[in-house]
């Protein structure tokens, strides 16, 4: 924990990833301690192409708690936020309790200023709380010393957060106990593990969406059936297919089961009273348009997901990334071009046959994509070494360049 002993000032910068579930979480059993009615398994994406950074620093002169999140202060008083907090500082006070002679314990007693920021879209159905939590209870337990499951920590301030915790394949185990501590997260496999997925995110919007995910949620809860059949009786099967086809790297299987999860879950949407929409026009022609793609193949190539909102995931094998990425550009035409188009991992040029574009029988549609976010799967969460980086300056206040205008 690097000290600033003049200013008497201590402080990390971590960064965290974003996570696209691919057997969705939907629905608690307990609101406060954000218990799941159902396991999940994601898959984590690389932190060079979508990441949340996070800096917090604690010091004695510090007067109350503040946070800034993507250049604004924020209410600190945020109840999810401050079960994180307190549940660190409880931790980091037991540890200096149980004689760890490394655990400073005045520290623990300090106030603190975190500063966080996104290098994607915010509340747009891009996972960026899943990101934002892990990083924060990530940052603050390498600030207090505090080791062992964080998970349980993170999933109380966002309940995907806890999957965020872990690079690669990460299942969420929704867990019996009341108290929560058996609902936690645990890798399947690591990022390493299959080298050749790919992630394609097809930026449809970037606002915030309409209906959050935690009254959505709530209120499928309340009213929709299909959700309490889905949760009881098709997850559990489909948890352990899932962790069965990606540890055979089984690509047609998996991208099935994932389609058929995305469906399943916005059908528990539409199912809830009122209805809840987070796919738009743009998104049923992505749809349509993957299973033209992979009906003009005979196989499953290409694997759309959307979580909660109209941003499609698509997951494909590297081999198909150029020529599928051709295809959005014929059918979704943007005027943005090159890198300002696809972003992130570099995509090789490809040519579509004139056959492909008939067979897909489908008319272009103007502006309906913003830009494509090339990536694969990725570690969990870092520490960020050089000091440099850090979004705090020395008088514990967010640099210019973390301050919005």
């Amino acid at each position: 924990m690097p000290v600033n002993s003049h200013q008497n000032l201590a402080m990390v910068t971590c960064t965290a990833p974003v996570n696209i579930a691919v057997v969705k979480y939907w629905g608690k059993r307990n609101e406060d301690l954000i218990l799941p009615i159902n396991s999940s398994l994601s898959v984590t994406l690389h932190q060079e192409q979508l990441k949340t950074t996070t800096t917090i620093a604690c010091s004695r002169s510090f007067l109350q708690d503040r946070i800034w999140l993507n250049g604004k202060e924020e209410d600190i008083s945020c109840p999810r936020l401050q079960s994180c907090l307190q549940e660190i500082r409880r931790l980091a006070r037991k540890r200096r309790n149980t004689g760890d002679p490394t655990s400073d314990i005045s520290v623990v007693s300090h106030k603190v200023h975190i500063c966080s920021v996104n290098n994607f879209p915010t509340a747009a159905g891009l996972a960026s709380s899943a990101a934002g939590y892990a990083c924060l209870v990530y940052t603050l337990s390498q600030l207090f010393g505090v080791e062992g499951e964080l998970s349980t920590v993170a999933r109380q301030g966002s309940g995907s957060a806890c999957r965020s915790l872990y690079g690669g394949f990460v299942q969420w185990k929704m867990g019996e106990r009341s108290d929560g501590k058996d609902s936690f997260a645990e890798q399947v496999e690591s990022e390493s593990y299959w080298p050749e997925l790919r992630v394609l995110i097809l930026v449809v919007s970037a606002e915030q969406k309409s209906v959050g995910s935690t009254s959505g949620m709530h209120t499928s809860v309340e009213t929709s059936q299909l959700l309490k059949y889905r949760a009881d009786v098709v997850v559990p099967c489909r948890m352990e297919e899932m962790i069965r086809v990606i540890r055979q790297r089984d690509f047609p299987a998996f991208g099935e089961l994932t389609m058929k999860d995305s469906n399943q879950f916005h059908a528990t949407c539409l199912d809830t009273y009122p209805p809840i929409f987070y796919l738009n026009n743009v998104s049923h022609r992505i749809i349509s348009l993957v299973h033209r793609y992979n009906q003009f193949y005979g196989e499953t190539r290409v694997a759309y997901t959307f979580d909660a909102g109209p941003n499609a995931v698509i997951y494909t094998l590297q081999e198909h990334v150029p020529e599928f990425v051709q295809v959005v550009r014929h059918f979704f035409p943007s005027e943005a071009n090159g890198s300002e188009f696809v972003r992130g991992l570099p995509v090789c040029s490809a040519d579509l046959s004139e056959e492909l574009k008939r067979d897909l029988n489908m008319e272009p549609t103007q502006k309906g994509i913003h830009y494509i976010i090339s990536t694969k799967a990725g570690p969990g969460p870092c520490v960020v070494e050089d000091p440099n980086l850090h979004l705090l300056g020395v008088d514990g206040l967010p640099k210019k360049s973390a301050v919005s205008d």
